[in-house]
């Protein structure tokens, strides 16, 4: 399967769309198809299954996710301004893709657990962006030298997580962009060498 060509792109574009608007279960291959302009039969030339679409999906929508953060980060000096950096990007990118929020938000905990299995599998190279940034804090010994690095990149992530889920849960009533400098704060009074 070649997964470069601009239908490919199209169908993945087309399910994170119906997926956001009719819930994972409800949607049909079919629904998916039509959005993208493209016969049912040629979604199967791509994609093994429904299931395999939403991994993709996932696969496809994060890579782009985690390459703008490290893109992002790669351009600030010093721990404290890339997780901010990275706080900002991950909020953006979900501001600028209302579907994609909703899908990542909540359809895909509600799936199985082998697709969660796979899902996380895809999102372990940003926890390792976290990681990084966690290190870097305390070998400049801007973070405190005593954090457990796992826990720490766990509260972070769960701390986006959350907001964002609230944000999609409210309908997008406020801005999630605003609410980054406050999240940056909070997370860094817990990190730095008093």
């Amino acid at each position: 399967m070649n997964r470069n060509k601009p239908k490919y792109n199209q169908i993945i574009e087309a399910a994170v769309e119906v997926i956001a608007e009719n819930g994972y279960h409800a949607s049909r291959v079919s629904n998916i198809a039509k959005k993208a302009g493209v016969a049912d039969g040629t979604i199967y030339l791509y994609f093994k299954n429904k299931e395999d679409i939403l991994i993709s999906v996932f696969e496809e929508k994060m890579g782009q996710f985690i390459g703008r953060i490290a893109e992002g980060i790669s351009e600030k000096q010093g721990a404290d301004e890339k997780l901010l950096t990275l706080i900002e990007l991950h909020f953006r990118q979900l501001t600028e893709n209302h579907y994609l929020a909703i899908v990542t938000q909540l359809e895909l905990r509600q799936s199985k657990q082998d697709l969660r299995l796979e899902i996380n599998r895809v999102l372990k190279p940003y926890l390792g962006v976290i990681d990084e940034i966690i290190r870097e804090g305390i070998e400049s010994n801007l973070f405190r030298d005593d954090l457990n690095v796992r826990l720490v990149r766990q509260m972070v992530f769960g701390t986006l997580d959350e907001v964002v889920t609230n944000w999609v849960m409210k309908e997008r009533r406020y801005s999630l962009m605003e609410q980054a400098s406050d999240v940056h704060a909070l997370l860094t009074r817990g990190l730095l060498v008093s």
